[in-house]
């Protein structure tokens, strides 16, 4: 699982009817869209459950379980992060690392630009791969590096298209990129289908409608990524 948003409430309840119990965490960063959810996770409450978290865009400054000591504490949440009663294990790395954590599954790192850090990942198992980039921000007429390699030849990555590229030079520093963006990496890496995340809070779902149209005419498998999305690569 990737990141702790609202979402972490409702999955904590899926994975629990599911019966799983072994869960790995990995964390983009910590600002607080990105954190709400942590505190609701069902899985930390039960004892029977493994837990690891891992994390690396605060490495040199922070470990981990710093991290999520700070979100569980008063007075911003009554009670600390011991209360959790799985067997909760914590994961520090430095971006660029690749992780073990499941034979036959490769996961590598990378650093993205955005206030205070930010990672991207890259997955590939079983002959398919996915990367999620997000939180970013791109400089015009410069290549990331970093995300150009966890992207190259992807079947599918997941990128930060908050803003339009007409929006951009209003939110400069924001640490946010474009759809328009997305699509020229696609391109550029020879990915096979990119999906926009991340989508300016106040922009309404046939907004998101006429920007996916857009972005079709321009890259065939480029799409808006919708609240309780399934894709199977």
């Amino acid at each position: 699982m990737f990141d702790a948003g609202s979402g972490l409430h409702p999955a904590g309840l899926a994975l629990r009817a599911e019966g799983i119990t072994d869960v790995n965490l990995f964390f983009s960063h910590c600002h607080y869209d990105h954190i709400v959810g942590f505190p609701y996770f069902k899985p930390f409450y039960n004892s029977s459950n493994d837990v690891a978290i891992w994390s690396g865009h605060l490495s040199g400054t922070m470990t981990t379980r710093q991290m999520l000591r700070e979100f569980m504490s008063p007075p911003w949440f009554p009670v600390p992060l011991e209360v959790c009663c799985a067997k909760m294990a914590t994961r520090d790395f430095m971006p660029g690392d690749a992780l073990d954590v499941h034979p036959g599954l490769t996961i590598r790192t990378g650093m993205l630009n955005h206030p205070g850090n930010a990672i991207g990942y890259r997955l590939d198992w079983e002959g398919k791969s996915l990367a999620i980039i997000t939180d970013t921000e791109h400089e015009p007429g410069n290549t990331d590096n970093n995300v150009l390699d966890l992207i190259r030849d992807v079947d599918l990555f997941l990128y930060d298209a908050m803003f339009t590229e007409e929006e951009m030079s209003l939110y400069r520093g924001y640490g946010h990129s474009s759809w328009q963006e997305a699509i020229r990496l696609a391109k550029l890496a020879g990915a096979r289908n990119v999906g926009f995340i991340h989508h300016a809070p106040s922009r309404s779902d046939d907004e998101l409608d006429d920007i996916e149209k857009q972005a079709k005419s321009q890259f065939s498998g480029a799409f808006a990524a919708m609240d309780g999305q399934i894709i199977e690569l």
